[in-house]
């Protein structure tokens, strides 16, 4: 009744938060990660230099980006669970994800093609790439990898899920949550080389049409299969730690309060 509801709305708030801050922890990888996948190149990206360049469209783009995520991943799992067996609780974790991070990915793409922009020209603010953005390619060029970025989710978290697999508590969520993220980060790489170059991709060139396969390919014959996996180490560590610290966060505050 309304005490669950004010329960989960407290879980939520709390797990937004707890969002915000692993994002800004880990921001440092994040930018390492997307100068080694930017065309451009490692350090004409920027190098180590103004690591927290783009660090403000994460902030106030992470705690909506977690509330709608765990909105709908709470609300499409009671509704799935209704009447269902229980061998299908992976398949109804995995649906409830899915569906949680592409409305999720409605706040995320904008936030990420911001952030990534600012992150290949340090010397350029947030507030800058935005209106220059938008002046050249309105609403549509913040958008600019939606396709990829929610394939490269959906299947993050397919991969996330199917690794996890039952009921856990709280510090085997978070060492699951480290393992099935690393585990999922690796696989889906190339996924976010190619979301990334498509986000950066230059208005009227190949790759900002947006498609992955294209993208890939190109990725495939210019750079080979190192190309595919540029930025895998620090992709890795951000989502390990990430996962470590947000999946014990989320579990344990749950089993606190409900």
């Amino acid at each position: 009744g309304k005490q669950n509801c004010f329960c989960l709305s407290l879980i939520l708030s709390l797990l937004s938060l707890a969002g915000v801050c692993v994002d800004l922890i880990l921001f440092p990888l994040d930018t390492v990660k997307t100068r080694l996948q930017s065309p451009q190149g490692f350090r004409k990206a920027g190098g180590f230099r103004g690591i927290y360049a783009g660090v403000p469209s994460t902030a106030i783009g992470s705690f909506p980006n977690a509330a709608a995520f765990f909105i709908t991943y709470e609300n499409v799992k009671s509704v799935l669970h209704h009447g269902s067996a229980s061998y299908l609780t992976p398949a109804t974790h995995m649906v409830a994800a899915s569906l949680g991070e592409v409305v999720a990915c409605l706040i995320r793409v904008p936030s990420e093609v911001i952030k990534q922009r600012a992150q290949v020209s340090p010397s350029s603010s947030t507030l800058r790439i935005l209106s220059h953005t938008l002046y050249h390619e309105g609403i549509q060029g913040l958008y600019r990898g939606y396709k990829s970025t929610v394939l490269r989710e959906v299947k993050h978290f397919d991969l996330w899920s199917w690794k996890q697999g039952h009921v856990v508590d709280s510090w085997q969520s978070a060492v699951c949550g480290a393992f099935a993220g690393g585990f999922a980060a690796a696989v889906t790489t190339p996924l976010d080389v190619a979301k990334t170059r498509i986000m950066l991709a230059k208005a009227g060139s190949s790759n900002a049409s947006g498609n992955v396969l294209a993208a890939l390919g190109g990725i495939w014959r210019t750079q080979g299969l190192s190309g595919l996996f540029a930025g895998v180490v620090p992709r890795m560590a951000a989502i390990s730690l990430g996962g470590f610290i947000f999946l014990g966060t989320y579990e344990k505050t749950r089993q606190l309060l409900l």
